[in-house]
């Protein structure tokens, strides 16, 4: 006997955990954007963008929810009459009760995201990003404490610090490393010690105490510590490490490794590995060129053509490319550019986000069995704009 289908709610928080809206640009517009939380998805489709024609085929196959890559509204809105664009698309979903929610900039950066997915498709290996998101991101850093404290106090500092937020990893909580020494200090004139005497030379059994925490607490551990520490001016250290677990494997852009071949070669990969489309691939560059090492953004990428310019790797490849940028790029001696239309690029994560989702729903991958698991849809209808060639 299999369970109720799963919510919206409950398939927004499994989205939301691997995308997080807080990790969207400030001007994107990313979420739920029409929808009852509390209603049962039995169907879940997945597009590039929420156009008419998508709408149609999301209301046509019966599906109870529709996740896309562009946002519907961008821009606020005071109304949404089916009289406009949108809002005939949003109306389609409506009568069909089919909810909407959008994955964007939120899903560009991310592990399993757009560009990890175009750069798997590709064949890369040995991913990283090209612009690492954790690598200034105070909010999601984790420094190193280490503090001296003497024998007898060691156990109250360390739960004290943990009471504060270190030691907290994942699963586990007051985490730390102890280790054993000697302390050696001379109180001068004006100090109060609370162990030891002006002027004398004091030794004192201590333990090193070391921990994790995150940079955000960073000012309420240090307090925690001073509160509890026995010492007048105990000595302590504070490293800020460099980013740690999936956290160092997000960012803008994925740059990795492919099997030696040509510009030529790998332009045809590049065609072969995404859906065709009308406007199909451009290649500026020596077609003879080596290529061993490729640095990719899936969208619009030439916001990142002058961080590149310098770069090792032997081509960059984005889409919406324009002439000067690309010519002036070129001139500078770096990658070749592969150009390749905007929809083809950014499709290559539909297929991985519906796996995604639907393994992540089953409690037996294998045999489905379990829940009333939701069917799983990526639309193949091109939106890309460009219809023709000449």
């Amino acid at each position: 006997m299999t369970s109720p289908a799963p919510t919206l709610a409950e398939v927004m928080a499994l989205l939301d955990e691997w995308y997080p809206p807080h990790t969207a640009d400030g001007w994107d517009a990313v979420g739920l954007v029409y929808g009852d939380p509390a209603a049962e998805v039995r169907k879940v489709m997945f597009a590039v963008d929420p156009v008419q024609s998508v709408a149609e085929e999301a209301a046509g196959w019966g599906a109870d929810l529709l996740v896309v890559h562009h946002p519907l509204f961008l821009k606020p809105v005071h109304g949404v009459p089916a009289t406009t664009p949108k809002g005939r698309t949003l109306a389609t979903l409506a009568a069909a009760g089919c909810a909407l929610l959008t994955a964007h900039t939120n899903a560009d950066q991310a592990i399993g995201g757009v560009s990890e997915s175009l750069a798997l498709a590709l064949g890369l290996t040995d991913l990283a990003p090209l612009v690492p998101a954790a690598t200034s991101a105070a909010a999601t850093g984790y420094d190193k404490l280490t503090v001296y404290v003497p024998s007898e106090h060691a156990e109250d500092l360390r739960r004290a610090l943990a009471a504060a937020g270190a030691g907290r990893l994942g699963d586990y909580e007051a985490a730390s490393f102890s280790s054993p020494g000697e302390g050696r200090f001379r109180p001068l004139p004006g100090a109060t010690p609370r162990i030891g005497r002006v002027g004398d030379l004091e030794i004192v059994d201590e333990v090193r105490v070391e921990c994790l925490l995150p940079r955000r607490l960073r000012g309420r551990v240090i307090a925690a510590l001073l509160a509890t520490h026995p010492y007048e001016e105990p000595a302590y250290d504070v490293v800020e490490l460099a980013p740690l677990g999936p956290a160092a494997l997000t960012g803008t852009g994925r740059v990795g490794a492919v099997e030696p071949t040509t510009l030529a070669g790998f332009a045809e990969r590049v065609a072969a590995a995404l859906p065709a489309t009308a406007a199909g691939i451009r290649v500026a560059g020596d077609p003879e060129r080596p290529v061993t090492r490729v640095a990719l953004c899936g969208g619009a990428g030439d916001f990142l053509l002058d961080q590149l310019a310098t770069s090792d790797a032997d081509v960059y490849l984005t889409s919406d490319l324009r002439h000067h940028p690309a010519s002036e790029f070129l001139d500078k001696g770096g990658p070749a550019l592969i150009d390749v239309p905007h929809w083809a690029a950014e499709w290559t994560w539909l297929p991985v986000v519906a796996r995604r989702l639907r393994e992540a729903l089953c409690e037996d991958p294998e045999q489905d069995r379990g829940r009333d698991l939701p069917a799983t849809r990526v639309s193949t209808l091109v939106t890309d704009p460009w219809t023709l060639r000449l």
